[in-house]
């Protein structure tokens, strides 16, 4: 970092907080007041207004705050350029993704990504889609991975990956030997959805519409918080459960659960990367550019070799 004091500033500026900033930079709060102090003396103007222990910031820290971010933004690009100059990829790659994204998509990529780029440090932060937005937005994020699709007009979404929302039943339930039940079926037995508000959900319900079934035509046993709750549950219960086919993948492959095929119903959904409209994040874009390779290699999930 070519100037820690202006990266304190900005620390302190997105958190509102001394010691919140302190925290994050791994460094006593004293020395974040020293260094926003120093800051405020060589501007000639106050940064942040102190009204007991609540902070914000003053129409000039405002204006700071907006040229730190393009200052920061440049560090990070002439960081990369010089690295790569030298055949090397080196920076900060800040990332979020959605909940499903972050649990299960995403980590695999990045194991393999930090084995091929070690000296790349990646931050991920978890949140449902909403949240990433407007991390992003704020620009604390460069790149996020979502399972919903707003369509804000400063986000830019392309394509990621595609997933599959599948019907699974533990091993030994009745029906588990059967490679398709019809809608009937599914109506009458007791079954596990993610709480309502959450985007699976709403990608099932849609899905459910398009063939005349409503979620009050279901037998919903219980509506969870979590896929892995949903997961912890079903060991316990003969119920079944509609989730992510990449939530399912390890004990699909230890045959712990099995998919069934439902007659005349499909739901898949795209998974996107979003960025903001304009960016040019060149360590983002080679970090997309491994992970669609990564997941290019793969047999798609929807396939039935790798559902059952």
């Amino acid at each position: 970092m070519l100037d820690f004091r202006l990266k304190v500033f900005y620390t302190v500026a997105k958190r509102l907080s001394f010691t919140k900033a302190a925290a994050e930079l791994f460094i006593t709060q004293p020395a974040v007041s020293k260094h926003i102090h120093e800051l405020e003396q060589q501007l000639s103007t106050a940064l942040f207004e102190r009204k007991g222990n609540q902070i914000s910031l003053t129409p000039a820290g405002q204006i700071t705050l907006r040229h730190a971010e393009a200052i920061l933004a440049t560090y990070r690009q002439l960081e990369y350029d010089l690295n790569a100059l030298k055949g090397q990829y080196a920076g900060l790659l800040r990332l979020g993704a959605s909940s499903t994204v972050a649990q299960y998509v995403i980590p695999p990529v990045l194991a393999r990504f930090h084995q091929q780029y070690a000296d790349v440090n990646v931050s991920l932060l978890n949140g449902n889609t909403q949240q990433i937005e407007h991390e992003l937005l704020s620009k604390d994020i460069e790149l996020g991975i979502v399972e919903g699709r707003t369509r804000h007009h400063d986000i830019r979404y392309t394509s990621f990956v595609q997933d599959e929302i599948v019907l699974v039943a533990k091993a030994d339930h009745p029906l588990a030997g059967r490679d398709e039940i019809t809608l009937d079926e599914l109506k009458a037995q007791p079954l596990l959805l993610r709480e309502r508000g959450s985007g699976t959900l709403e990608v099932i319900e849609y899905a459910l519409r398009q063939v005349g079934v409503r979620l009050t035509d279901l037998t919903v046993e219980m509506y969870l918080g979590s896929t892995e709750s949903i997961k912890a549950y079903l060991t316990q219960s003969s119920c079944l459960a509609l989730v992510s086919v990449y939530a399912v993948k390890n004990e699909l492959q230890a045959g712990v659960l099995r998919v069934l095929d439902v007659e005349g119903l499909t739901i898949r959904r795209d998974f996107y990367a979003i960025q903001l409209q304009g960016a040019n994040e060149q360590l983002a874009e080679t970090f997309l550019r491994f992970a669609r390779r990564h997941y290019a290699d793969l047999t798609q999930p929807g396939m039935r070799k790798d559902r059952h």
